[in-house]
């Protein structure tokens, strides 16, 4: 890397591995890898209640890990990029990786 980070940018990185570093907000991003989902579908995979699955949305929006969008009144999610995509999967090549 030639040229060093701006603090925002630090900070941006960050925030989103803060996002990623919970379990249940990693496998969110695990099944809108596999597809897009609003969040009554993702609460009945995950079984668990919508306001929960909500608020860990919330903070992976906030992390600019996943996009959201309306159709009709539903809010649909789905993974950002690819970038995201990549990030999730070298993480998980690399946890498995034996040392």
């Amino acid at each position: 890397m030639s040229k060093q980070p701006t603090p925002v940018q630090l900070e941006a990185v960050t925030t989103m591995f803060g996002a990623l570093a919970d379990v249940p907000r990693l496998k969110l991003l695990l099944l809108l890898a596999e597809k897009d989902h609003g969040v009554t579908e993702l609460a009945d995979l995950l079984d668990e209640g919508m306001t929960t699955v909500s608020a860990r949305l919330q903070v992976l929006h906030a992390a600019r890990l996943v996009a959201r969008r309306r159709e009709g009144r539903s809010i649909i999610y789905s993974i950002a990029d690819d970038h995201v995509l990549t990030l999730v999967r070298n993480a998980l090549a690399h946890a498995i990786e034996r040392h």
